[in-house]
């Protein structure tokens, strides 16, 4: 094992052999049990679902804690955060190929799989369906075999939910912006693009206070954009009729939309951890690739929301 020696950084950091990759493989395997076991009506499988879940949280726990531990006691040296960075760039290559399949997936059912079932071969067998996208059309069916329940699209400016808000002057402002709610987290998250940026520079001018600001900044946008999607969610489902069942329109909007809101969800989480850390001392102008690390993946996350604002929304 590397070591240090009269206070110096080791060349490569070897760190002790550790109990943390067992314990989080037994925790992954309590999860998937329990799931498996849940979803096929088996009782247990909820309970061991969330032991598992409560098992693995406190591992990463551990396991952060005793990485924080290594790295502000100065065991981490260039070739650590050489590796970091690698690791991080393909971590970040793996989430673009995660959502790449989804995106195709979209344009394969739009491009070939809804023209292809309203071509003229396939008019006998479906004379009521159109091949347009959304899948809605007034007079057609939702779907060829008349299987899926009439839903309204989602679309990213205005909607039937504004005429509820709309008795006042105040009340139709209010009710155009809650008809807007994707362009509403659109503008959230670019926002928050903004204040990462600005807290990045701040940090690198060793201005601390200005940073750890507008961390929380960063923070609360991206906690407000969880709140407004659960929102529009909630619209969808109750008064749009818009499920995960609606067709291949519903399911790819669910899955696209969900998706990034989970990932949404860990970069805010990571972002919280940053600015706690930030609040302790952690982190200089020169040393805070974790700082860089979870706002290469908060860039990420906004990124890949523009493409599916326009894709999913306006398209």
């Amino acid at each position: 094992m590397s070591s240090t020696s009269h206070g110096t950084t080791p060349h490569y950091y070897v760190p002790n052999p550790s109990r943390h990759p067992a314990m989080a493989a037994l925790g992954l395997f309590l999860v998937i049990l329990g799931a498996s076991q849940w979803i096929n009506g088996v009782g247990w499988g909820k309970y061991c679902l969330l032991v598992g879940m409560l098992w693995l949280l406190g591992v990463l726990y551990q396991w952060f804690r005793d990485a924080i531990g290594e790295s502000e006691s100065g065991l981490y040296g260039h070739k650590i955060d050489l590796s970091f960075r690698w690791s991080m760039s393909w971590f970040i290559f793996s989430e673009v190929m995660f959502f790449g399949a989804f995106f195709s997936g979209l344009w394969w059912a739009r491009a070939h799989s809804v023209p292809e079932l309203g071509n003229l071969d396939n008019a006998m067998l479906w004379p009521n369906f159109k091949a347009a996208w959304p899948t809605v059309v007034a007079g057609a069916t939702t779907s060829p075999a008349g299987i899926v329940e009439p839903f309204t699209a989602m679309k990213p400016l205005g909607s039937a939910a504004a005429a509820v808000w709309a008795n006042s002057w105040l009340a139709g402002v209010w009710g155009s912006i809650m008809a807007s709610l994707p362009t509403v987290n659109t503008a959230l998250l670019l926002s928050s693009g903004v204040t990462i940026t600005i807290a990045h520079h701040a940090l690198i001018e060793g201005n601390r206070a200005r940073t750890i600001r507008f961390m929380w900044m960063t923070v609360l946008l991206g906690l407000v954009f969880l709140f407004v999607q659960g929102y529009e969610y909630y619209h969808a489902y109750h008064e749009m009729n818009l499920k995960l069942s609606s067709g291949i329109y519903g399911s790819t909007f669910i899955m696209l939309t969900g998706f990034h809101g989970f990932h949404v969800f860990v970069g805010m989480l990571m972002l919280l951890f940053i600015t706690l850390r930030l609040q302790k001392g952690h982190f200089s102008s020169e040393r805070h690739f974790g700082f860089e690390g979870a706002a290469w993946y908060w860039h990420f996350v906004d990124v890949v929301w523009l493409g599916l604002y326009i894709l999913v929304y306006w398209l």
